[in-house]
């Protein structure tokens, strides 16, 4: 089964999904609801409703506590990707000028709050406990990674622990939420859902790692934005990391980040050196331990047909390019 496959089967669930979007991001204020609504038709994988829709599943995925919790983590997703983009002083994503760079800094910060606000509203009448739970330690760690990337730009002592740490709060957390809620929402007993949020958990890792490793390998094009960005924002990610501290490129990585004007062919260039110094594949070979972890949970479940297409997705994790 190929993953345009597993889209595929669940077409019409992700276009209601998609139907729910929008009707939740419709907002009274002009600028409010065309900045949220620019945002959804930017499109995206919606890998998050799409984990949330599989895992649901090993349960009765026909409840209707699935379809609230897909579109919900799906905002809380766009929700962060708003603030990210503040953080980050990002003016594209997918190509696409974003909140921030249309409109500014203030718009966007009140965009992603009134995401995040539709996103609670959603699931206030779950009458399951653990779901809040899970929901509430999710947003509070969100808010954490957010603030623990602020503190650490530029750092370039940081250790493998302090970036794990981060990616865990900024992007795990979140499919691990995924994969538990589709379980649980669905009906399945605490212990399918807590194997399944370590599922996610671990697929989020290596998501995000290669995510880190995309933005140095990959295209404008693909990317949506330039290459190197996380870099030039003095973002610390994986492949940096291992240049830095097993390469031996600090001193021609810190000569260009402590530089208050760079110029182009000096980013080009230390870009291309990591690229090549082999930071690259050491990243690739910890990406690939996490998707190892992942498919090792898959194992403990039943052999069923969602257990085949969450494989097929930490497949193509491994090896995707956009």
């Amino acid at each position: 089964m190929t993953l345009t496959r597993i889209y595929m089967e669940q077409k019409s669930k992700l276009k209601q999904i998609e139907s729910r979007l929008e009707s939740a991001l419709k907002a009274p204020q002009p600028i409010l609801n065309e900045a949220s609504l620019d945002l959804l038709r930017a499109g995206g994988k919606r890998i998050r409703p799409l984990l949330t829709l599989l895992c649901a599943q090993y349960g009765d995925p026909s409840r209707e506590t699935v379809m609230k919790s897909a579109v919900m983590l799906e905002l809380i997703h766009m929700a962060s990707l708003v603030h990210d983009d503040v953080v980050d002083d990002s003016n594209l994503r997918r190509g696409k000028p974003t909140v921030k760079a249309q409109w500014d800094n203030r718009v966007a910060m009140f965009t992603g709050d009134f995401i995040f606000a539709r996103a609670i509203e959603l699931i206030s009448d779950f009458d399951n406990d653990e779901i809040h739970m899970s929901i509430s330690r999710v947003i509070r760690d969100l808010s954490l990674g957010e603030i623990d990337q602020i503190k650490e730009l530029y750092h370039w002592k940081q250790n493998m622990r302090v970036y794990l740490r981060r990616i865990k709060r900024k992007t795990a957390l979140l499919m691990a939420l995924s994969c538990q809620l589709g379980a649980l929402a669905s009906g399945c007993s605490s212990r399918v859902g807590l194997s399944l949020y370590y599922f996610g958990y671990y697929l989020g890792m290596s998501y995000q790692m290669t995510d880190d490793i995309l933005d140095f390998v990959g295209t404008e094009k693909q990317l949506g934005k330039p290459a190197g960005g996380d870099l030039r924002n003095g973002n610390i990610t994986l492949p940096t990391f291992f240049a830095l501290h097993k390469y031996g490129m600090r001193n021609a990585i810190l000569s260009v980040l402590e530089d208050k004007n760079p110029k182009q062919s000096d980013w080009d260039s230390i870009i291309c050196a990591i690229r090549d110094c082999g930071a690259i594949q050491d990243s690739e070979q910890l990406s690939d331990a996490y998707l190892s972890k992942a498919k090792t949970i898959l194992e403990r479940l039943p052999q069923q047909r969602a257990t085949r297409s969450l494989k097929e997705i930490a497949d193509y994790i491994g090896t995707r390019n956009d």
